[in-house]
């Protein structure tokens, strides 16, 4: 349960926000008013799509992006997002015994900041230019989820 929550929160629920970032912003480049009205009808509209059609959302729900304070320092939530999948590719190819993944993380490790991210994940073998790391934490989510659903 906990791994499943920590996905959710972390790729599903960053991500939305990253989206109504990029939505408002490009509201505001447009000219467009920001009201109260504006952030609720956008916000809502992203609450639904992520959500889907099975959850009730709460009207007072439509006012949550008011309180997050990530949104005072704008486009970087998506990290959260990318930093769990880097992650989890990083741990499942450790795990399931790919070889050389063992040393290609320590490498990943003592590379420090010496590169930009974007290199030392792909020298550990997880390429963030292509989808395999969000699918594979994808994958993960969906095995977890099974397990807990079969315990339910």
């Amino acid at each position: 349960n906990r791994q499943i929550d920590d996905i959710r929160g972390t790729l599903f629920r960053q991500t939305m926000f990253a989206e109504f970032e990029k939505v408002i912003h490009a509201l505001e480049e447009s000219g467009a008013a920001l009201t109260l009205e504006v952030f609720k009808t956008e916000y809502r509209k992203l609450l639904a799509a992520y959500f889907g059609p099975d959850v009730v959302l709460d009207p007072e729900l439509d006012l949550e992006c008011l309180r997050i304070p990530h949104f005072y320092n704008a486009f970087y939530v998506y990290k959260y997002a990318t930093g769990v999948s880097a992650a989890i590719a990083l741990a499942e190819r450790v795990l399931s015994g790919v070889p050389g993944a063992v040393e290609a993380y320590l490498g990943f490790l003592k590379s420090g900041g010496s590169k930009f991210p974007l290199e030392t994940l792909q020298a550990a073998g997880v390429d963030m230019r292509t989808p395999a790391p969000v699918e594979s934490t994808l994958g993960l989510f969906d095995r977890r989820l099974r397990e807990l659903e079969a315990l339910l």
